[in-house]
C-alpha cells in the first residue's frame, strides 16, 4: 500500500532534482526539461492525495490534466524560442545569449 508520505518523499525527490537542474545547468533545453520535471512533481501531489482522500474525487486529476496542457504549450513555445535563439546566435548556452541587452 502506498502512503502519503511515499508520495512526498517520491514528489521532493523529482522536485529537487527538477530545482537543481534549473539552477545549476546552462543549456536551455535542460532547463526546461528541469521545468517539466518539477511540474510533474506537482502532478504526481495532485493525483496522490486525489486518489488518497477518504472521499475521492476528480479534483486532483483535473488540476493535473490543466498542467500538461500548460507544460505542452509551453515546450511548444520554448523549444520555437530555443530554435530562433539558436538560428540567430548558434548556440543554446543560457549565459552566452546577449539578445535583449542594448
Amino acid at each position: 500500500m502506498i502512503t502519503a508520505n511515499d508520495l512526498l518523499v517520491l514528489s521532493a525527490v523529482l522536485f529537487g532534482i527538477g530545482m537543481l537542474g534549473v539552477l545549476t545547468r546552462r543549456n536551455a533545453i535542460i532547463i526546461f526539461m528541469s521545468i517539466e520535471l518539477m511540474l510533474n512533481a506537482a502532478n504526481l501531489n495532485f493525483v496522490g492525495f486525489s486518489r488518497l482522500a477518504k472521499v475521492p474525487d476528480l479534483v486532483g486529476q483535473t488540476f493535473s490534466t490543466f498542467i500538461i496542457c500548460v507544460a505542452a504549450g509551453e515546450v511548444a513555445i520554448g523549444l520555437a524560442i530555443i530554435i530562433a535563439l539558436y538560428r540567430n546566435k548558434e548556440t543554446v548556452q543560457v549565459d552566452e545569449l546577449n539578445i535583449l541587452r542594448w
